[in-house]
């Protein structure tokens, strides 16, 4: 049986999701989602214009994807709320990220404004993924509140420092029965396989796969390393140990036999 992701009534069989700012260029960044095969690729709303189709985001954005838009730039709810009542105007669809995020430092995402957020568009019929720091009892709102999934940080956004939440993503995959998806901070192919193998239902990636090297190899690096993860945790992984355990026997070695 296929695995897919359940999310917001649809089924979906990428559990990779990429974002779509910091690429060189727009043609550049269709061949890495055309090469990565996301099932979801967010966008900023002040990104897109739809004034020019050669300046336009969207017209690089493979038709096979579901476009997600983002509340990038909201300070509080109220303005998260109304751009995601632009984006669905304006002919985006239904989808929504939000991000509201006050802290201008460190840019960690706002819970209590972004509860507000999710309260007031799942009601409105949005497909709601808010943006989060890991906390439970904060998820746990959210997804009583409507949202389709919850997406905690694993560190700062464009820091490319992996999972620094570990142990509370961990608490999330365990504990919340919406999908978990690991948003912000992962830097490698590995981060995205780790938090796959820990139970999370999907990752979102952006600043690792634009600013590589090559942006198409990384993206098929990370489509790899998100499929590995996955298959791991179905598979179930081995659990650690504090010692030694032979993978062969130790007895009926050659000289035991010459006693």
């Amino acid at each position: 049986m296929e695995d897919l992701l359940a999310l917001g009534g649809r089924s979906i069989k990428s559990r990779l999701l990429i974002g779509t700012g910091k690429f060189p260029s727009y043609p550049l960044m269709q061949k890495a989602l055309e090469v990565a095969q996301p099932g979801i690729v967010t966008v900023a709303l002040r990104r897109v214009d739809l004034g020019s189709q050669a300046d336009n985001i969207l017209e690089y954005v493979p038709k096979s994807c579901i476009l997600m838009s983002n509340t990038s730039g909201a300070r509080n709810a109220d303005e998260a709320v109304r751009i995601a009542r632009l984006a669905k105007a304006g002919g985006q669809g239904n989808w929504i990220k939000i991000e509201v995020i006050q802290d201008n430092k460190y840019l960690l995402p706002d819970n209590l404004e972004t509860l507000k957020a999710v309260e007031i568009l799942a009601k409105e019929g949005f497909i709601v993924l808010p943006y989060m720091s890991p906390d439970l009892s904060m998820a746990k709102r959210m997804v009583d509140a409507g949202a389709a999934a919850v997406m905690p940080l694993g560190s700062p956004i464009g820091s490319n420092r992996g999972v620094k939440t570990r142990e509370l993503v961990e608490i999330l995959a365990r504990e919340i029965k919406a999908p978990v998806i690991v948003d912000a901070g992962l830097g490698s192919p590995s981060d995205a396989c780790e938090c796959m193998e820990m139970g999370c239902a999907a990752v979102l990636v952006n600043t690792a796969i634009a600013i590589a090297r090559d942006p198409v190899t990384m993206a098929r690096a990370f489509k790899e390393a998100v499929s590995a993860g996955r298959a791991a945790y179905l598979a179930g992984l081995a659990s650690a140990g504090s010692g030694a355990s032979a993978s062969s026997p130790l007895t009926g070695f050659l000289r035991d036999e010459t006693r």
